[in-house]
């Protein structure tokens, strides 16, 4: 199966990892800040085209250093408000990010690889089906999260021997959200 097979329209749902997908990962931090913010090489071009595509673009990121007392859910909203407000300057959008602020060991229902958070995006978004939606991440997490919930996942990596690890998760493999954009 390619991506051309899945007929992905307007009655498609994106769902999208942040760290590492959107952003560039702060390896063992968090990004607590607008300014420690980075987008990825392309990403806001890969939204502009993915929002043509797709009916709904949700962003679904765990971000544990709430529950850590590192940075406040205030601080994480204002970081994803300003995040959209660049895609949206750039021609593309978002349409709602959802976030876990729980730590692992809360076994929250909201954490990824739980899918909580694919839940309370099909309830603000009824038209949402998950057998018409792609979870694309960059790690297990959330290709689990992508595979419980009944969605297509797409693996954001640049290293194939960890597809290889998970095949039964993986649907699709690219080495980032431009490249997976194109291929559509």
């Amino acid at each position: 199966m390619n991506l051309q097979d899945l007929k992905i329209d307007q009655g498609w749902t994106l769902f999208l990892d942040r760290d590492g997908v959107i952003n560039r990962r702060i390896v063992d931090d968090y990004v607590k800040s607008w300014e420690q913010f980075e987008f990825l090489p392309g990403v806001t071009q890969a939204i502009k085209h993915l929002s043509d595509l797709f009916g709904r673009i949700i962003i679904v990121s765990n971000q544990q250093g709430v529950g850590k007392g590192l940075m406040s859910e205030a601080e994480v909203r204002l970081v994803h408000r300003k995040m959209a407000e660049e895609i949206a300057a750039a021609g593309g959008r978002v349409d709602e990010v959802f976030f876990s602020p729980h730590l692992h060991s809360d076994r929250s229902v909201m954490r990824k690889p739980n899918i909580g958070m694919a839940l309370k995006a099909r309830k603000q978004f009824p038209g949402t089906r998950f057998n018409r939606s792609v979870m694309a991440g960059d790690s297990f997490s959330d290709m689990v999260f992508g595979k419980r919930a009944g969605m297509k996942t797409v693996f954001i990596s640049s290293d194939p021997a960890l597809a290889k690890k998970h095949p039964r998760q993986i649907d699709f493999l690219y080495p980032d959200l431009i490249s997976f954009a194109n291929a559509l």
